[in-house]
């Protein structure tokens, strides 16, 4: 026997910081749902304003806390199930600073406005790449660990961790290809039809392979331990894992449902969507299926409690999934807050409860104590239930709500409720309850906080524990008539690329063809590039996250197309780096706004939206009538963007400011003249200028198609 050091500092770091930024990501999304009844709320501040705090909130939740618990439980369980320490102290340090330097950065960044606007990717490419970096150093611990263990064989939970980090890296890298202009600026190297691809790609894998796959390994190990029972099924856990991760890349499109995307393309998402549900629930029963014979113990064992009904809320997220990507029910959810519902019905469910029942089991061992009170975590689990029930179900019905008060027209054949504004105001005593369901869940999480403090006061942190294992025989040969999975689990490196080849079938068999084939896109004559000042308001508007409530792709519905004008085209939106279709109407959609209104209406709604829009939930942005445009990377704009495909003639950058002073004075002169004081070079030109240009490049009967690739 060989005696050891299991290296529990590194897992008591991960814990820290998983409680403190679980605390700070859902205290700002506490923030934002007030926010999107009292807009005040943000205090005449920019960066607080909802837009930029909802991605904020997205990355500190899903990446600071989600991610962050991902790691204490990998790097908890990977050491005991192979028997050994981490590969590397230094490695496992760098990982831990470097994921947290990274989580800073983005809190520094997204609230300021330096970001991509591509969702759940808002992070700039200095970022970017610091997270590459990270997750290879975390990559090779990992590997490094299971070179040198002790057990031979490889339990199914690092099956699951072992796909997360090659595939997270493939989607990480693809999604983040871009040009910079300058150190907080880049353009995707995708555009329109096919940034949207790549983006819900990455997007829905990134649900799938940082929130689910992960998670499942957690289940796999801390599910058994808390119960003292065996997984269920060896050979369901073989079908889960590899179902799961083959199906899992091929679902994206299900996002993108009646937009723009080819039809071969949406159809594919919904039919991998739908055969998800089996390697889904597939886990689901294996996962529940292991308390056989514990479930007495369920009602009296808190972590059991939180574990239970983690597992089940993965089972619900994932039917709901599949459903929500057949296109009948898509047509009613999609830009609804069915979608937030179901979203945070895994985070807060599946994510948010597995990782207080792993810290309600884990910290009482690594402080050699017992739970200090079962009673305060029994209440944690049942506020925290309340707390999704009270957040989900207001979300469902308002989304029914404001789906079918969108589509109705009345007897004379007119939409009935044409001002969207109505319908948004109709479902705002959702938003109270849903407000009230987070302040719930964060109450509970405080009583968390409160309890596993106090157990660590009573007991002793143990920051290296020692450990003994026999090593393994250098001589071993597989036995024969071996289950040909044993073999494939006793070299992890084929198992690791078996994994990624696995996954990256479906991203080839769908990505591939929606770059080579032309006619996925065909072009539409009329349609140009964004002159100088369209483009510096068009980042305006991402720097503003406008995309966050507003969309800009109508879909192909009469209701749709009788309230904001012609459905919208693959073609148009060739030139857009990134594409901004949206995937939520808070407001109304924007694609045909351009011409709708004049500049003098658009100036006051920006300013003051409700004196344009009574009742308007949107926030005033009168800084944007007080910040001077800034034109110093216009020209290295207009270059990247050429060097990306855009036809912008050569040299042209040396024009392009003249000709955006040009077209800014041109705007200004007519605000002037309704009486508003402009000098021509605020912002606010520049964005009314991107707004005035939405939809206007084509007319109804006549989008003439070129042979142009």
């Amino acid at each position: 026997m060989e005696t050891f050091k299991y290296d529990n500092r590194t897992v008591y770091l991960f814990l820290m910081a998983t409680v403190f930024w679980g605390a700070i990501g859902m205290l700002v999304g506490l923030l934002i749902a007030l926010q999107l009844v009292w807009p005040e709320l943000n205090f005449g501040i920019p960066w607080l304003t909802y837009s930029h705090l909802r991605a904020l909130h997205t990355n500190a939740v899903i990446f600071a806390f989600v991610g962050n618990g991902m790691f204490m439980g990998v790097y908890y369980s990977l050491q005991r199930l192979l028997k050994t320490r981490m590969y590397s102290d230094v490695l496992s340090r760098l990982h831990f600073w470097g994921w947290q330097a990274i989580i800073v950065g983005a809190a520094l960044t997204i609230p300021l406005g330096f970001i991509t606007g591509k969702e759940y990717a808002e992070l700039e490419w200095p970022l970017d790449i610091l997270v590459a970096v990270v997750w290879v150093i975390f990559g090779i611990n990992l590997f490094g660990t299971i070179l040198i263990r002790r057990e031979r064989h490889m339990y199914v939970a690092i099956w699951f961790y072992i796909a997360t980090v090659v595939t997270v890296a493939m989607l990480h890298i693809v999604n983040s290809l871009s040009v910079p202009v300058h150190f907080l600026k880049s353009y995707p190297i995708y555009a329109g039809v096919q940034d949207a691809l790549v983006q819900w790609w990455y997007g829905h894998n990134a649900v799938a392979f940082f929130l689910t796959t992960p998670y499942l390994g957690l289940m796999y190990y801390f599910l058994p331990k808390a119960a003292n029972r065996p997984v269920y099924s060896y050979r369901l856990s073989i079908i889960h894992f590899w179902t799961l991760v083959f199906l899992y890349i091929w679902a994206g499109p299900h996002h993108l449902l009646y937009t723009a995307l080819p039809d071969w393309a949406q159809s594919l998402g919904t039919v991998f969507s739908v055969m998800l549900i089996m390697p889904s629930w597939g886990g689901m029963v294996n996962g529940l299926l292991t308390l056989r014979g514990a479930w007495d113990r369920v009602r009296e064992d808190p972590v059991l409690k939180f574990l239970v009904v983690a597992v089940t809320a993965y089972g619900m997220a994932t039917l709901e999934g599949p459903m929500l990507s057949l296109k009948n029910v898509n047509a009613i959810s999609h830009y609804t807050n069915w979608t937030i519902a179901h979203a945070h019905v895994g985070a807060l469910g599946w994510n948010g409860f597995l990782t207080f029942g792993i810290l309600y089991w884990l910290i009482p061992r690594l402080w050699g104590t017992s739970l200090y009170s079962k009673k305060l975590a029994n209440s944690h689990f049942w506020i925290g239930t309340l707390g999704i029930i009270f957040y989900a179900v207001p979300l469902y019905w308002a989304a029914w709500q404001e789906a079918s008060m969108a589509k109705q027209f009345d007897a004379d054949g007119f939409l009935r409720y044409s001002n969207w504004q109505e319908i948004v105001n109709s479902i705002l005593p959702f938003f109270y309850l849903r407000a009230f369901g987070g302040a719930l869940y964060l109450i509970g999480m405080g009583l968390m906080v409160y309890n596993l403090v106090k157990t660590a006061y009573m007991g002793k942190y143990i920051g290296d524990e020692t450990a003994q294992a026999a090593p393994l025989h250098p001589d071993y040969k597989p036995a024969p008539g071996m289950h040909w999975h044993r073999r494939i689990e006793r070299r992890p490196l084929l198992f690791g690329v078996l994994a990624l080849v696995v996954a990256m079938i479906g991203g080839i068999l769908e990505l591939v063809p929606a770059f080579m084939v032309k006619s996925n896109v065909p072009t539409i004559a009329s349609v140009q590039p964004y002159t100088p000042l369209e483009l510096e308001g068009r980042d305006i508007y991402v720097r503003e996250a406008c995309n966050t409530c507003h969309s800009q792709m109508i879909r192909p519905f009469r209701s749709e197309t009788e309230r904001y004008g012609e459905y919208s085209k693959a073609g148009e939106f060739v030139y857009d780096h990134p594409f901004l279709w949206g995937s939520r109407r808070v407001g109304p959609d924007l694609h045909r706004v351009g011409g709708k209104y004049s500049h003098a209406w658009h100036y006051h709604h920006l300013v003051d939206p409700q004196s344009m829009a009574p009742g308007s939930i949107m926030p005033p942005y009168p800084w944007l009538a007080e910040n001077r445009l800034d034109t110093t990377y216009t020209r290295k704009k207009i270059s990247v963007l050429r060097s990306l495909g855009t036809p912008y003639a050569e040299g042209y950058e040396q024009q392009a400011v003249a000709d955006l002073q040009q077209q800014a004075k041109s705007i200004a002169a007519e605000l002037q003249q309704n009486g508003i004081p402009v000098n021509g070079d605020e912002e606010i030109i520049a964005l009314i200028a991107y707004l005035q240009r939405l939809g206007t490049d084509i007319q109804k009967g006549k989008t003439a198609q070129t042979a142009k690739p």
